[in-house]
């Protein structure tokens, strides 16, 4: 299989996307919390020649300019069970809406397991994709991100309906 990047330009920084055969596999911020080292990246490829990264690019330019609400791509995560039924239920968070760890945790079966949620969630190596800056604190505050809280609030604002933006708490 193999795994080869690009590094895009966008308001938020450079983010590198990650394709490990014909999948992507991670998408990450330049100072992302438990980003993997260079080498685990493979080569840097230009998009112009891997059409993979290249419709990953073209969705993540459409998202983060508000043309795109979804994405359409061939994702794989590597994570234990844990971890993917966690994220499984981040995938299914609709732009614009959140949701929270403990929300999550009782969503696989044990409301004490919110910690551990948050673990997974910090852990998720498709952040924008499997979208985990929708799950915010249990009273709706920003809490961690592993892109950072900025760009947590910049994301949730870029989904933000119109009419909520007046009553939000951030």
């Amino acid at each position: 299989m193999s795994t080869r990047h690009i590094v895009i330009e966008t308001h938020l920084g450079p983010i590198t996307l990650v394709a490990k055969g014909e999948t992507i596999a991670g998408l990450y911020f330049r100072h992302h919390v438990r980003r993997p080292s260079q080498e685990a990246f493979g080569p840097e490829v230009a998009d112009s020649t891997d059409p993979l990264l290249n419709e990953a690019a073209r969705q993540l330019r459409d998202y983060l300019a508000g043309r795109r609400r979804q994405f359409d791509l061939p994702l794989a995560a590597e994570g234990d069970s844990f971890q993917h039924a966690v994220w499984d239920i981040v995938k299914s968070i609709q732009c614009g809406d959140t949701t929270t760890y403990g929300r999550i945790a009782e969503q696989v079966r044990d409301r004490s397991l919110a910690q551990q949620v948050g673990q997974a969630v910090g852990a998720n190596p498709l952040c924008i994709f499997v979208p985990c800056h929708r799950v915010v604190g249990s009273n709706g505050s920003l809490t961690g991100y592993a892109g950072g809280l900025k760009r947590k609030q910049a994301l949730l604002e870029l989904e933000e309906p119109s009419a909520a933006s007046a009553g939000r708490l951030f």
